[in-house]
Formats: structure tokens, C-alpha cells, sequence
């Protein structure tokens, strides 16, 4: 008996395979092909510990909503092996109305898989292939889950055609053909799972973009014209990006030996008036930290993006986690006041890495920006970002100045910095403590100076209303930061929808912290849940450190690999009905 069709609100399906099979091809094509339709959606990646060369899965979602989170349960996983197919297994849930789709042909189904309520559903996706010539399994197998999604022929072929068009007439021929094969394949298949599509908008200009690659424009955007950096999962992508795109505006970008001479090198080319940028992930931000204490102290403005991954040391580097938080906000010795940012989705990493320019030129201070893997190795498919007003604007003294004092102690604690060929404006820029010359210096009186002077930019500066992204009202308020973002947000958009008010507050400023603002953004709220993915409830400890906290106060913390999805958020906020 044929099983009733539901038609979703949205649709997720996790592609896995061994390495060369084609899962990425595969389902980048797919959200290519969902956004020509008019659909929203967002591909996250994962692959095992060889990072590069071995098994991967592509989880998928699609909508006609904007996609911010993974799914509670995947209603499609379609495997085009079984390769090691079970250290995905914790990363699919899958339950009694998903299904699984697999090639007999490939071997039995592991119990990893097999052991859960989804429906099993065998295709012999080898034997198709092998009856186009030129036929590629990963091809039938984008056909097939195109159909049962009920995504239009006409714009996976479209997607196909482009994508394969320096390959060559021959190509597409050749995959146009497994599609449809894969096409009529699914029309047999007990596993239809098509998206609520009405209504879909295809005149809407969308963006089809990853966090690497959208820190990458945030930082041109803010008038980044040099980059150095050393590649390290997952914050290469950034450098991938920037590396052609950074000529095209008359920068540059270089590939240092390690990660100490990428901050160094930054920390000079700032010191030579040019905005500079490296990113990292949490290992290459450890050995950064004392050359970032350095430009606390000379007051040279850089940013630095940390793409966090599991830690500590090498810890799991194609996995996300934000649990860099501590070392981001406390890792440098001394007092040492700086800027501390945090995207909160895909799309959002465009605005906070202008803005952590912006931010970081103004106060002539070093900008800690925090992304993570889920951010960064993720596509989305996003509404054109509005241009934002930030850019690199640092105060500089005339030309011929006299009687320059480079850290004159001024009363929004901002001193104007001289640029090299500034005539008077020589000075000395080094990690001693200094007199407002910039001659080291020792005395009590120096050290006090300065360091109110450092502290008092950062107090005095207003970071306006971009320090956090709120909405909604009511007595139950949802805080988090980061990635963990987009879970919290669906949550209570859902507990909305169902007639409960909850507020979602998420940090996109982390230091220096807000509380006068936190007040206004929690005024009335009765109950707080803390959304975080650490182990250590970083978040939490941070924010009873800097913040006081209305009324009752839950947490739900999380540590990676796996990540945090909003069913689990509204499990805990619906208990509190």
C-alpha cells in the first residue's frame, strides 16, 4: 500500500559516501538548483578525521523560509556507500518518517543505520549509472533526491550545464541523462518527501554563500587591503576566497610560514597605515596570543578570525564547537583591553567582520572576531545583505605635525596615530610600557595613564545597537551567541507561532560587555535559558560574570561535535509552560 505523501514546510536530507564519490558535487548542485527555484536553504559539511580525501556526509535543508539551523530529524538520508558510513550516524536522526535510501549492491546496511525506525528503501544506484554512458552514480543520485523533493527538472539542469560547461558538450550530456534516469528511478520509490512550494519567489536576488566566504567579503568590505595568514581547518576557505579576490582591489595577501608570523606581519602592515586581517582556528589563535598583547600595548589595529573547531590542541578540526570563548576573551596576560565579536549565522559573518574592521581602526585596538566551523564550512542560501556604513576610518595627525605625542593620554582615550611619512610623526611602537611619547617608561604615573587610556576607549566607545541582534518580548528570554544562534532563534519563532511570547537575545559584542544594554534587552523577563556548545558553560559563567541575570536562569550546554538543533532548544523552553 502507498504510503500518504505530507507535504514539509521544510525538507533535509544527509548525502554520505566515501571520498570521490561525489556527495559535495552533489549536493552543492542541489542548493544551487533550490535556490534558481526560488527556495531558501543552507549545506552543512562533515567528513572524518583525514579532513580531506575520506568519507563525507552533506546534510541539506531546504525551505521557502530563510535556513539558519540543522534539522531536529533528517527526512531523507541517501547513501551512495556504506564507507565508514557509522561515524556519521550520531550527526543523522533519523526516525519513523524518514527514509533511507542505498544500493544493495554496496553491502549490507550497518547497523548503525539499520537500527533505527527510518524506512529502508533499496535502489541500485551503480546499475543506473552504468546504463548512461558516461554516467555518474553521484549524478542519478542528485535526479533522485531532486524528484522526491519536488524540485523542477528544469533548475538542476540548468545548475548542471553551467557547472559542467568548460568540461565540455560530452558532460553534460552525459549527466543531463543520469538526472533523468535518477528522475524516473524516484518516481518508483516509497520515499516522496516534497517541500510546501507555493509560492516560491525566483525574482528575489539570493546569494548562495559560505561564513569563510562571506568573512572574506566583510573584510574587503571594511577596507581590508592585506591579509596574511597560515592555512588551518576550517578558516583556510577564508584565505581560498581572499587570495584572488583581495588583488582585485589592489591588496595583498600572503601565506606565512605559521601562525606567529602571520599576526606579526599584520601588526607591521597596520603599523604602515593599512587595515589588515589573519584567520585561525583555535590552535593558531594560542600561539598569536602574545603578539596580540603587543598590539594592545602599541595600539595597532588588526582583526583576528578565529573559525573554532573542536578543542583543545588539535582537538577535532573538521567539527564545530564555541569553545574558544575563554581564550578569545581572557587569553591575553596583563590588562589587556580589546574587542571581542561573534557572528551569528552564515549571512551575518559579512557585517561582523566589516564591522570588526571598522571597530578595530577606530579604536586602534585588536578586534577578536569568533566564527566556527558550522558557520564557516557552511553554504546558505541568504537574501542580499544591505550594505552596511562601516569602514576603516583611524584617526591620523596632519602632515607637518609638531610636538607629536603618539599616546597622549585624550579624553575619549583615542590618540591620533601617525602613519610611516607623516613628517613628525616619528615615534617608537613596541610592547614597553611607554610615556605618552611613546618613550618606555616604568613610572607608576606612565603605567596608570595608559592603561586608563586603553581601558577608556573601549568604555567610552558607542557600538550602538549592532552589539546584539534581539527580538521579541514576553517573560521567558532566550540568550546565546554564535552559531547557536539559529537553533534558538527557530525554537521560539516556533514557541511564537504557538501563542507564547519569547524573546531571543544573541550576542554579537562580547567584549567589552553591555550591561546597561543587556538590562534594557531583559527588562521584565522572568526566566533566562542560556544556549550555548561547550562543555564548560563558557557562555554562562562569562555572562554571571558581566551580567546580572533576571529571575530564574536554566542552561543548556552542549559540547561538539554534534550540533545543537532547535527541537532541543524548544524541549527545554516548552517545559516551562
Amino acid at each position: 500500500m502507498a504510503r500518504k505523501q505530507r507535504v514539509r514546510d521544510s525538507v533535509s536530507i544527509a548525502l554520505t559516501g566515501s571520498g570521490g564519490s561525489g556527495v559535495m558535487t552533489a549536493g552543492q548542485m542541489l542548493l544551487d538548483a533550490a535556490a534558481r527555484a526560488g527556495w531558501y536553504g543552507m549545506m552543512a559539511r562533515s567528513s572524518g578525521p583525514q579532513i580531506r580525501g575520506g568519507e563525507a556526509a552533506a546534510f541539506i535543508r531546504l525551505s521557502l523560509e530563510p535556513v539558519t539551523a540543522p534539522p531536529g530529524t533528517f527526512d531523507l538520508m541517501f547513501a551512495f556507500d556504506w564507507m565508514n558510513v557509522e561515524r556519521f550516524a550520531a550527526e543523522i536522526p533519523l526516525d519513523g518518517d524518514s527514509a533511507v535510501i542505498g544500493d544493495p549492491a554496496a553491502g549490507a546496511m550497518p547497523e548503525a543505520i539499520a537500527g533505527t525506525p527510518a524506512r529502508k528503501v533499496d535502489l541500485p544506484l551503480q546499475e543506473l549509472a552504468k546504463e548512461v554512458p558516461g554516467g555518474r552514480p553521484n549524478m542519478v543520485a542528485l535526479g533522485v533526491i531532486a524528484t522526491l523533493v519536488g524540485l523542477p527538472e528544469e533548475r538542476v539542469l540548468s545548475v548542471v550545464e553551467k557547472a559542467l560547461e568548460k568540461k565540455g558538450p560530452e558532460a553534460i550530456r552525459a549527466s543531463t541523462a543520469a538526472i533523468k534516469a535518477g528522475r524516473k528511478a524516484a518516481l518508483a520509490l516509497d520515499a516522496q518527501c516534497p517541500l510546501k512550494a507555493d509560492g516560491a519567489d525566483t525574482l528575489k536576488e539570493r546569494w548562495n554563500i559560505s561564513g569563510n566566504e562571506a568573512v572574506g567579503l566583510g573584510a574587503l568590505r571594511g577596507g581590508v587591503r592585506f591579509v596574511a595568514a597560515y592555512p588551518i581547518t576550517p578558516g583556510t576557505e577564508i584565505l581560498e576566497w581572499l587570495a584572488p579576490n583581495i588583488e582585485k582591489v589592489d591588496g595583498t595577501l600572503v601565506q606565512a610560514e605559521d601562525e606567529l608570523a602571520s599576526v606579526n606581519m599584520i601588526i607591521g602592515a597596520s603599523f604602515g597605515g593599512v587595515p589588515s586581517l589573519t584567520a585561525t582556528a583555535g590552535p593558531g589563535l594560542a600561539l598569536m596570543m602574545e603578539s596580540i598583547g603587543l598590539a594592545v600595548a602599541a595600539e595597532i589595529p588588526i582583526v583576528v578570525v578565529d573559525v573554532q573547531r573542536g578543542g583543545p590542541s588539535t582537538g577535532i578540526p573538521v567539527k564545530s564547537e564555541q569553545s574558544d570563548l575563554n581564550i578569545a576573551l581572557f587569553g591575553l596576560h596583563g590588562d589587556a583591553p580589546h574587542v571581542v565579536t561573534a557572528a551569528t549565522s552564515i549571512g551575518d559573518c559579512l557585517f561582523t567582520t566589516q564591522w570588526s574592521v571598522h571597530l578595530a581602526e577606530s579604536l586602534q585596538c585588536p578586534v577578536i572576531m569568533l566564527s566556527d566551523q558550522s558557520l564557516g564550512q557552511s553554504r546558505a542560501i541568504i537574501d542580499k545583505p544591505p550594505a552596511a556604513p562601516y569602514a576603516a576610518r583611524r584617526e591620523t595627525p596632519p602632515d607637518g605635525v609638531e610636538n607629536y605625542r603618539r599616546y597622549a593620554v585624550t579624553e575619549s582615550g583615542v590618540s591620533p596615530m601617525a602613519v610611516p611619512g607623516i613628517r613628525g610623526g616619528e615615534y617608537v611602537a613596541e610592547g614597553l610600557e611607554h610615556a605618552p611619547s611613546g618613550r618606555p617608561s616604568s613610572q607608576a604615573g606612565d603605567h596608570q595613564a595608559q592603561l586608563d587610556k586603553r581601558q577608556r576607549k573601549l568604555d567610552r566607545f558607542d557600538f550602538g545597537g549592532a552589539w546584539a541582534h534581539v527580538e521579541g518580548e514576553g517573560e521567558i528570554a532566550v540568550v546565546t551567541w554564535g552559531s547557536s544562534t539559529g537553533p534558538a532563534a527557530e525554537a521560539a519563532a516556533r514557541l511564537r507561532a504557538e501563542g507564547k511570547k519569547v524573546r531571543l537575545v544573541s550576542l554579537r559584542l562580547l567584549m567589552p560587555a553591555q550591561p546597561e544594554r543587556m538590562a534594557k534587552a531583559l527588562e521584565g523577563v522572568s526566566q533566562v535559558l542560556v544556549v550555548e556548545q561547550s562543555h564548560s558553560q563558557q557562555f554562562y559563567r562569562y555572562l554571571r560574570a558581566f551580567y546580572d541575570l533576571p529571575g530564574q536562569v536554566s542552561i543548556f550546554a552542549q559540547p561538539g561535535p554534534l550540533p545543537i538543533r532547535p527541537n532541543q532548544v524548544y524541549d527545554h523552553l516548552a517545559s516551562w509552560r
